[in-house]
């Protein structure tokens, strides 16, 4: 059977996970391997979401609030904004796809820079729409070439802040030299999953120009910082007209019960998120004193993860990492064959990671 289907679908290329831990174990036959691939919490989730859960599962039979009521009124009042200006979603990437679907077009463009996160061409081109990428420059994103490859199909911008894979953070002098200097009907997108790791205190963050006079939308996520990705929730702050278009063809139940939740308790639990932003800076730390100790090039980074140049065959370097019971994730795909990417764990996966390192070095 034939189904008529437009050649951009046909033409996309899924977005490949990694497989399950315990596969993976199956496959190398390891035991207790150390996870440092997906950039997620060290330590978990909050105990106070964990209860939360607990509580929330004996109405399992009921249907989640379809606005997540008590969870926007919780991020409104977190950052001092209207309801109307937050939209909640089944992770950051179901935020991505809605705006995709009511803001692009066939033929329209989306410029965004290369390398970054693979949803958001996946996105772009399942609209009909064009990803016109602009290279990183000195592993920065290069805000003046991006300003320059905006033309008249431009209809969305994204950004990354800190940028993944290289967790370099855009100074907010040039953010805001950036925001003025885009066309007032354009969408700027600043994709902020990793915002509450940085460490550098005049960092800018997409609020501060949610009364700017131009349409920029910030969007976060639970899975980095409040170890919550298992649940899938993330939200976007925007200008309250946007929201309102989004809410017009968001699923009427796109975020579950349980997230929401657990969602409400991380928030409140603020010590949770100091002690996790905590060992991150800590660790980090131990890890750059450790490569600069073993002559290992890496990128300092802004996020709970880093780039590290292991000076051959990054998929080599993965599998036979692998191998050691050290799962990382290689760069070559994004443009880096010889860089991994590592996350931040706990201090002992990170000594076991090194020594490791050193085996296959």
């Amino acid at each position: 059977m034939k189904l008529s289907v437009p050649d951009y679908i046909l033409s996309l290329k899924p977005y490949v996970a990694g497989k399950p831990l315990e596969e993976l174990e199956r496959e190398y036959g390891i035991t207790d391997a150390v996870k440092l691939a997906s950039n997620e919490n060290p330590l978990g989730p909050s105990p106070l979401a964990i209860n939360a859960i607990q509580q929330a599962v004996k109405d399992l039979h009921r249907y989640p609030n379809g606005g997540s009521y008590y969870l926007s009124e919780r991020i409104s009042n977190y950052f001092g904004i209207k309801k109307e200006n937050i939209i909640l979603g089944n992770g950051s990437d179901d935020i991505i796809a809605m705006l995709a679907r009511v803001l692009l077009q066939r033929g329209d463009e989306a410029v965004l820079p290369r390398p970054s996160f693979l949803f958001y061409e996946i996105m772009i081109r399942s609209s009909g729409a064009i990803p016109v990428e602009v290279p990183l420059k000195d592993c920065l994103t290069d805000l003046s070439s991006m300003l320059e490859r905006i033309g008249p199909k431009t209809r969305l911008i994204f950004l990354t802040n800190p940028h993944n894979p290289t967790g370099a953070l855009i100074a907010k002098p040039a953010m805001d030299e950036f925001v003025r200097e885009i066309p007032a009907d354009l969408v700027l997108i600043i994709d902020e999953a990793y915002i509450e790791f940085v460490r550098e205190p005049n960092c800018p963050r997409s609020i501060d120009y949610l009364d700017s006079g131009k349409i920029v939308v910030g969007l976060r996520t639970f899975s980095k910082a409040y170890g919550l990705a298992g649940l899938r929730i993330g939200y976007g702050l925007m200008p309250s007209f946007l929201a309102d278009i989004l809410n017009r063809i968001r699923q009427p139940f796109n975020v579950n019960s349980l997230a929401q939740a657990a969602a409400i308790a991380a928030l409140d639990d603020e010590a949770f998120l100091q002690d996790t932003i905590e060992l991150v800076s800590d660790e980090m730390n131990f890890i750059y004193t450790s490569l600069d100790d073993r002559g290992i090039e890496y990128l300092k980074s802004q996020a709970n993860f880093l780039l590290i140049r292991v000076g051959k065959d990054a998929n080599e370097v993965f599998e036979n990492l692998l191998k050691q019971g050290v799962i990382v994730r290689s760069m070559t795909s994004y443009g880096y064959p010889d860089c991994i990417r590592v996350n931040v764990g706990l201090h002992d996966e990170n000594v076991r990671m090194l020594e490791a390192l050193d085996k296959v070095l």
